[in-house]
C-alpha cells in the first residue's frame, strides 16, 4: 500500500512519464536497459511499485554490508557473490518453482559505463529457469520509462538479440553517453 502511493507520488512530481505494458503475471526476468544512471535504481522500483510487481534485483555482494544490507534486501535485493555466482541461479529456480511471482531485474549493460556488450548472465538464467524475459526500459528523449513486451526465448542468441536490439533502438537512457548497444560476446561467436 505504502509502495504504491509512493510509486503515484514519484509519478505525479516527476518529469518522466510511466508508458507500459501490463505487468507479468508469472515469474520473468526483467531487463532494466539501458542503465546509464543511478536514478535508473529509483526508477525502476517507481515503475515496479506502481504496477504492483514484486522485484528482485541482484547486486554486488558489497551493498548488503553493513547497515545498507537490510535496506537492500527490503527493497529485493539479492546479494551476488562474484566468487560463487552460480549461487543466485540456483535461488532463483527454486523461487520460480515454489510458485513466487516476481520479477527478477537484471541491468545487462552491467556497471553505468566503460562496457562494450550486455552481460550474458540474463539470457543464461532465462534459459535455465524457463522465465520470459521482460523489455524494461528508461528513454530520455521521450522522458518515459515502463515495460516493453514480454517475450520467451528461442535459444537462437542472434535472432532473439535482434529482437531486443529492435526494442531498444531507440532508448537513450538518463545519460545517453553511456549507452551500450544491446549485443553478446556470444553473437560474435557464433553460439
Amino acid at each position: 500500500m505504502i509502495r504504491r502511493l509512493l510509486a503515484r507520488l514519484f509519478w505525479a512530481c516527476s518529469r518522466w512519464k510511466l508508458v507500459s505494458e501490463p505487468a507479468p503475471t508469472r515469474p520473468t526476468v526483467l531487463l532494466g536497459a539501458p542503465h546509464t544512471s543511478n536514478w535508473d535504481f529509483v526508477i525502476m522500483l517507481a515503475i515496479a511499485w506502481r504496477l504492483g510487481i514484486d522485484v528482485r534485483w541482484m547486486g554486488k555482494i558489497s551493498l548488503f554490508k553493513g547497515w545498507r544490507g537490510p535496506i537492500m534486501r527490503r527493497l529485493g535485493g539479492i546479494g551476488v557473490d562474484r566468487a560463487n555466482p552460480g549461487r543466485v541461479v540456483g535461488e532463483v529456480v527454486e523461487r520460480v518453482h515454489s510458485g513466487e511471482v516476481f520479477g527478477l531485474v537484471i541491468t545487462p549493460d552491467g556497471t553505468r559505463s566503460g562496457h562494450t556488450h550486455w552481460k550474458s548472465g540474463f539470457y543464461r538464467i532465462a534459459r535455465e529457469t524457463g522465465m520470459p524475459v521482460t523489455l524494461g526500459y528508461v528513454d530520455r528523449t521521450t522522458m518515459s520509462a515502463g515495460l516493453g513486451p514480454t517475450m520467451q526465448l528461442t535459444g537462437s542468441v542472434a535472432d532473439d538479440m535482434d529482437r531486443i536490439r529492435e526494442f531498444y533502438a531507440d532508448k537513450a537512457g538518463v545519460k545517453p553517453e553511456h549507452r551500450v548497444e544491446p549485443r553478446l560476446r556470444e553473437e560474435s561467436r557464433g553460439e
